[in-house]
């Protein structure tokens, strides 16, 4: 089947926006070039800005700075963020300890952006999302959050998910194609025990609609929406609250906008697992930005047969990443067809074949191929290929208690 098509907005806004992602480790270099390549080359207006932390790798950093110029990236070093000392974080995959820095997103309201539209690192873009600010516009008051639900179904009986997260309990059940693009399942709202954790509430849809996915969020940046989310986050009598959170970002995000959070369509952030989880929603032509939870296709290349992913489900998708990358380094390399050899490179190529071999340090050669590609034992690699989820299984003795976690591991 084709990838999705190349689109573009026909409409621009005076406002300011921008889109926003954060790398906290080398592993995730390829997945940053990607994004930022795939938004611009599908026709988006508006900067990318790169949030990094100080324990990147001086490669990555100086990778980053190398393509800026060229994606209209805005590069800018964050420090960690971290709860407070008394929070006690269990955590599906120690990584995920990272992603309480995805936070610092909201202290973007010193740059005078009208919306700010988060993206993992670990989506690319298929249709131009540029549209979403018209939304924010249009739909967003000021305080609130646009996002997707998570993917409850958990078809695989993964045994560190919730008891309730079951195909009937999933808020993306209920709609199919074409509805699920404009009027996506709404997260409950006007509930008299709004205040109360979405851990605490009862089993079942009435807890699994209100849990979003942190993948891709949007909203309008204020002093007075930063100051609140932060206080709240750093309060130490949210401690234990934290200690509950499995999937950091959004666990806290979910709680942090409970009532006051807005679902968008699917496309926005399709998980790559819904083409076959939600077949009657799906369209591969549909999709806008694809999120590649749980193995990341740069960590291992789709085999001969087709068969990438997890559960060998995903070699569709991975095979788009991959060619949206051929493009990408043909494009830096200047080689076309000639088979990506950097030796082949005409001299005056120097800044491109350095760029080129500082993201190939961190994916996975092609079948026969060693040398300047990820040797595959990177610890740091391991933990976002192919054994991933088996491992966050392994960890789960039992299933743990219903909390506001996703199915991204």
């Amino acid at each position: 089947m084709a990838p999705p098509r190349s689109s573009s907005s026909s409409s621009s806004s005076p406002q300011r926006y921008a889109y926003v992602t954060l790398i906290t480790r080398a592993s995730y270099l390829a997945g940053v070039v990607l994004l930022a390549d795939t938004l611009r080359r599908h026709g988006s207006q508006h900067p990318l800005i790169v949030l990094y932390t100080p324990k990147l790798s001086a490669d990555a950093v100086r990778a980053l700075e190398l393509e800026a110029p060229r994606q209209n990236l805005v590069l800018r070093r964050c420090e960690y963020l971290l709860p407070p000392g008394d929070a006690v974080i269990t955590l599906i995959a120690q990584r995920f300890e990272d992603t309480w820095t995805k936070l610092r997103v909201f202290e973007l309201c010193d740059d005078g952006y009208d919306g700010v539209c988060y993206l993992d690192a670990d989506m690319a873009v298929f249709r131009n999302p540029d549209v979403i600010f018209e939304k924010v516009a249009r739909e967003l008051p000021e305080g609130c959050l646009g996002a997707n639900h998570c993917c409850v179904c958990n078809r695989d009986r993964d045994p560190w998910a919730p008891v309730d997260w079951r195909q009937e309990n999933c808020a993306y059940t209920p709609v199919a194609h074409p509805d699920g693009l404009t009027n996506p399942t709404q997260p409950p709202s006007g509930s008299a025990c709004e205040d109360a954790p979405i851990a605490t509430r009862d089993p079942g849809p009435s807890r699994t609609h209100r849990l979003l996915n942190g993948g891709m969020f949007v909203f309008r940046p204020s002093h007075q929406l930063r100051d609140s989310l932060l206080s709240f986050f750093s309060d130490l009598d949210n401690a234990p609250l934290l200690s509950t959170f499995k999937f950091p970002d959004q666990d806290f995000l979910a709680h942090f906008f409970r009532g006051r959070w807005r679902a968008l369509g699917w496309q926005f952030n399709a998980l790559k697992t819904m083409r076959y989880w939600h077949a009657g929603l799906w369209r591969d032509d549909e999709v806008v930005c694809l999120h590649y939870i749980v193995d990341k296709p740069w960590a291992r290349r789709v085999g001969a047969d087709g068969v990438a992913g997890y559960k060998g489900r995903d070699g569709v998708t991975h095979r788009w990443w991959w060619d949206a990358y051929q493009r990408w380094e043909d494009g830096r390399l200047r080689l076309g067809g000639s088979g990506g050899n950097i030796a082949d490179t005409a001299a005056d190529g120097g800044v491109d074949m350095e760029l080129v071999a500082l993201v190939r340090r961190g994916m996975a050669p092609p079948l026969g191929a060693s040398d300047g590609w990820c040797d595959g034992v990177d610890p740091d690699m391991q933990a976002i290929g192919a054994s991933v989820q088996e491992f966050a299984n392994n960890q789960a003795q039992v299933p743990p208690p219903p909390s506001e976690v996703e199915n991204k591991a």
